[in-house]
C-alpha cells in the first residue's frame, strides 16, 4: 500500500512538472488539452485508488476477523492452560502447605523440647550454683576453722580417723588410747610381731607455712616464718618420739601423720634435714596418701599372718583327710574284691543253671520218644 501511494505521488509530480513546462512551451489549447487529459488520468488515478483502498479494506476487515478468531481462539486455549495452571498450583500450594505445617509442628515439638531441656540444664546449673555458693561458704568457714591451732588437731584427728577406719579392721587398732606413761596418743596401730604396737599421732604446722609462702609479707618475715616452720616440725618430732615411744610397749618407730600434702611436700622437697632429723629420732612423716600407702601395707602384712597362723590347722586337717583317704582306699578295694567274688559266684551258679536245664531237655526228649514208640504200637 505504502508503495502504490509513492507511486502516485511520483506520477503526480512528474505530471506537474510536464504541464508546467507545457504551459511556457506550447499554445494555450495544447495546454488545456493537456490540462484536460491530466485531470482525467487524476481522475482515473483517483479512483483506481479509491478501488484499491475499498480492496485493501475488505482485506483488512478480513485480517481483522481471522486476528480476532485468533485471539479469541488463543484466550480460550490460554484460559483453560490457565485454569490448569491454577488447579496445579492450588494442588501443589495444598501439598506445600501440609508439609509447612508438618514441619512448622516438628519445628515447634523441637523447640518446645530444646526449650525443656534448657531450662532442665538452667535448674540444674542453679542447683550446682547454689552448692558452689555453699561450698565457697564451707571453704571460708574451713579456712576460718584452721586458722585456730585447737580446730586444726582436731581436724587432723579426724581425718587419721577416717582414713583408719576405711582401711583396717576393727581390732588393728585404738584411738586415744592410753599409755603406761600417762600419755595419750591420737591412735594407736595393733600389728603383729615383731612390729607390736605403732604409735600415731596428728600434726598439723599450717600458720608459719602460710606466713612463710605469703607474698604480701616481706623477705625478712617471710625468712623468719620459714625457720620458725622447721622449729614447730622438729619440737613435733621430739615430742612424739619422747610421749610415745616406750620400750617393750610400743613399737620401735612412731608415724607422724601431716593431715596436708602442701605440707608434707614442703618438709620433703625443701627440708630433708628434717626428714633425716625425723628418722634419727625413728619417727616417719606422712602425708594423707603415704599413710593410706602403711595402712594398706599394714593390712597385707596382717592378713599373712593370719595365714601362717592358721597353717597348722590347714595341716592337720590334711592329715586327717589322707588317713581317712588311706581308710576309703581300703575299704574300696575289699568291695573292689567281693564284687569279684559275686561276679565269679553268678559265673558258677550260670553254669549250674544250664547244665540243669540241659538236663531237664534230656529228659523231656526221653519222653517224648516214649510217646511216639506207644502210638506207633497201638
Amino acid at each position: 500500500m505504502l508503495e502504490i501511494l509513492i507511486i502516485v505521488v511520483v506520477l503526480t509530480l512528474l505530471l506537474a512538472i510536464v504541464l508546467l513546462v507545457m504551459q511556457y512551451r506550447l499554445p494555450a489549447r495544447a495546454a488545456q488539452v493537456l490540462e484536460q487529459q491530466h485531470r482525467a488520468m487524476l481522475t482515473d488515478l483517483h479512483d483506481g485508488l479509491n478501488k484499491q483502498s475499498d480492496r485493501q479494506a475488505e482485506h483488512a476487515r478480513a485480517d481483522q476477523e481471522l486476528i480476532q478468531n485468533s485471539f479469541r481462539n488463543a484466550t480460550q486455549h490460554l484460559s483453560g492452560s490457565v485454569e490448569t495452571l491454577v488447579k496445579t498450583m492450588d494442588t501443589r500450594l495444598e501439598q506445600i502447605s501440609g508439609k509447612v505445617a508438618e514441619r512448622l509442628d516438628e519445628g515447634f515439638k523441637k523447640t518446645n523440647e530444646t526449650f525443656t531441656n534448657v531450662m532442665t540444664r538452667l535448674a540444674t546449673i542453679d542447683e550446682a550454683q547454689k552448692k558452689i555458693d555453699g561450698l565457697t561458704t564451707n571453704v571460708v568457714s574451713l579456712q576460718q576453722l584452721l586458722g585456730d591451732k585447737r580446730s586444726r588437731g582436731a581436724f587432723g584427728e579426724v581425718q587419721l580417723e577416717g582414713l583408719v577406719r576405711n582401711i583396717l579392721p576393727p581390732d588393728a587398732y585404738s584411738f586415744q588410747e592410753k599409755l603406761s606413761n600417762g600419755n595419750r596418743v591420737d591412735c594407736l596401730l595393733i600389728l603383729p610381731p615383731p612390729t607390736g604396737k605403732v604409735p600415731v599421732d596428728a600434726k598439723f604446722p599450717l600458720e608459719n607455712y602460710h606466713r612463710m609462702l605469703d607474698q604480701d609479707l616481706p623477705e625478712s618475715e617471710k625468712l623468719a616464718a620459714r625457720k620458725q616452720f622447721k622449729l614447730d616440725i622438729k619440737k613435733h618430732i621430739e615430742d612424739i618420739s619422747q610421749k610415745y615411744l616406750i620400750r617393750n610397749e610400743t613399737s620401735d618407730g612412731a608415724v607422724m601423720f601431716v593431715p596436708a600434702e602442701a605440707v608434707f611436700a614442703e618438709i620433703h622437697a625443701y627440708h630433708s634435714d628434717l626428714v633425716e632429723y625425723a628418722m634419727h629420732q625413728h619417727v616417719w612423716i606422712v602425708s594423707p596418701t603415704t599413710l593410706m600407702a602403711v595402712l594398706n601395707t599394714a593390712r597385707a602384712v596382717m592378713k599373712d599372718v593370719q595365714m601362717r597362723e592358721q597353717v597348722h590347722i590347714i595341716q592337720s586337717e590334711l592329715g586327717k583327710l589322707s588317713v581317712d583317704f588311706k581308710r576309703f582306699d581300703e575299704r574300696m578295694k575289699r568291695l573292689a574284691d567281693n564284687i569279684r567274688k559275686a561276679n565269679e559266684e553268678a559265673g558258677q551258679v550260670e553254669i549250674s543253671s544250664r547244665k540243669i536245664s540241659d538236663h531237664f531237655a534230656k529228659i523231656e526228649a526221653v519222653e517224648m520218644q516214649e510217646d511216639t514208640s506207644q502210638n506207633k504200637l497201638q
